[in-house]
């Protein structure tokens, strides 16, 4: 582990567990998003209509918010091996649930269930951090965001084909199928490859599992109102399946979810506070410390960074389709620009937070993001369509390169927290894209990307508060003595 650089063409050591988890991530991502490119088929076959349409993306991302949560909880706890390998052999468990479906509600449920696949981004986060020394993690886990998100694109690529090759009326139930079948081969195949830690090393647990750890009463505080937009996410997403949207939800089931979020957010609170009761009657030594700003500030980096690419990926094909009265397969096509740049864009990202810091590298991605944003706002139908597809590019550069710079920094905070922390940043994105996709159906296009650019201004505010990772963070063996390990 001593080498300075990366050579992506091993599958040897630290090289193979990366290449091996960024498959992982692909795998959940493919079958996470193998609804999209098959809709018309889907919609066609179960006699939807449009409003059921909507509803299905709007499940697709409702369990992904707590899931992120949970996940992360459990593989800090049970490591990410044995959480990656459970997480994908379950997620296929929906992707069949959704393949057989005959009615909406069926359609509705297998929809909801996959949502927690999409946590799966979690658990490589902490895989890779045990792997890589601070020098390289940046790039390694840039490398692994970028590549595994790829997943999606590959789904909207390869499995529209793959219906086509079935054939027939259901020939989206054998794709759709298929990738649970893939998640649930690999699930095995991952769990009898690969190890926690490298040989000889220590895999760090939290003390207490429930909820997060934190170092100091003002930091609690701050966890709690964290939390709050998670809970919001949620409740807007009932919200647009009640009666005020789409009607998926009675009015009486919409209010039990509403008070059923409250109760929720007062236990998970409670929770927390017994996991810190100890910490907040007696502060522990400075040297086993952090400060949750860092993952506040995180968190809001992410909301403006993931959470705008997941809007933006879901409606411009629709945005370059009405702008330029193009056809649904073009528009498409040129929408797809937008997520395929993640395989450079994210990688680049980390990497340039090993090169040049973490900070400085957040703040100039984070102001790039809000000016390519700004110049999407000016698309209309008088520029050159190739004008704008440049400019969604260059604006998802940025966007991308800030993700694998909010994850550059996640593992350097508490590494016997990473996953949880890498798990609310996470979901941190999903409330973006709930937030951003409820603008959306309030504003115009121009307003809509001109609010991302706010939030990103805001994210740069913020930053400002940000402390660059430096020195050493402590954990603590089992016998008792502290091991140092180093953030830069």
């Amino acid at each position: 582990m001593s080498s300075e650089t990366l050579n992506l063409l091993s599958f040897r050591g630290k090289t193979r567990i990366l290449h091996l988890t960024w498959v992982a991530f692909f795998i959940s991502f493919y079958a996470w998003f193998n609804h999209a490119p098959l809709l018309m088929a889907i919609s066609d076959s179960l006699s939807l209509a449009p409003e059921q349409v909507k509803t299905l993306l709007i499940l697709n991302v409702a369990l992904t918010i707590p899931a992120r949560i949970v996940i992360g909880m459990l593989t800090d706890k049970y490591g990410p091996r044995l959480t990656f390998s459970i997480l994908l052999a379950v997620g296929s468990i929906p992707c069949f649930i959704f393949a057989l479906a005959e009615n909406f509600v069926q359609a509705a449920l297998g929809r909801f269930l996959l949502g927690f696949i999409g946590a799966g981004f979690v658990v490589g986060i902490r895989m890779v951090s045990e792997w890589f020394p601070a020098r390289q993690l940046g790039t390694a886990e840039g490398i692994y965001g970028g590549w595994g998100n790829f997943g999606s694109a590959a789904a909207a690529m390869t499995l529209p084909t793959v219906a086509l090759i079935f054939g027939g009326e259901d020939g989206w139930r054998y794709a759709v199928g298929l990738t649970g079948v893939i998640a649930l081969v690999y699930s095995f195949i991952y769990y009898n490859t690969v190890t926690d830690t490298p040989k000889g090393s220590t895999y760090f647990k939290p003390k207490k599992i429930g909820g997060m750890e934190v170092t100091g009463r003002g930091d609690f505080i701050l966890l709690l109102v964290m939390k709050l937009p998670m809970y919001a996410a949620l409740a807007l997403l009932t919200w647009k399946l009640s009666p005020a949207g789409v009607s998926l939800l009675p009015g009486t089931a919409a209010t039990i979810i509403y008070i059923g979020l409250v109760l929720l957010y007062a236990l998970d609170a409670r929770k927390c506070h017994d996991v810190n009761r100890e910490v907040l009657r007696t502060p522990p030594e400075p040297i086993h410390r952090y400060k949750f700003k860092q993952v506040a500030i995180l968190n809001l980096l992410y909301f403006a960074t993931f959470g705008s690419e997941l809007a933006v990926v879901s409606m411009l094909p629709l945005f370059f389709s009405e702008t330029f009265t193009l056809d649904p397969v073009k528009a498409g096509l040129l929408g797809s620009a937008y997520a395929f740049m993640n395989l450079v864009s994210r990688p680049t990202g980390g990497l340039f937070s090993d090169k040049y810091g973490r900070k400085v590298t957040l703040q100039i991605l984070v102001l790039g993001l809000a000016v390519g944003y700004l110049l999407m706002s000016q698309i209309n139908s008088e520029w050159p369509i190739y004008l704008a597809v440049a400019a969604a590019m260059f604006c998802s550069f940025f966007v991308q390169a800030g993700e694998g710079a909010v994850f550059a920094v996640v593992p350097l905070i508490k590494r016997r927290l990473t996953g949880q922390i890498a798990g609310m940043t996470g979901a941190y994105g999903n409330v973006g894209a709930v937030f951003y996709l409820t603008v959306l159906s309030l504003v115009s296009y121009e307003v809509f990307f001109l609010v991302i650019a706010a939030t990103a201004v805001v994210g740069f505010a913020a930053l400002l508060l940000m402390e660059e990772p430096q020195g050493q963070m402590a954990e603590t063996l089992p016998d008792g003595t502290v091991s140092l390990i180093n953030v830069t």
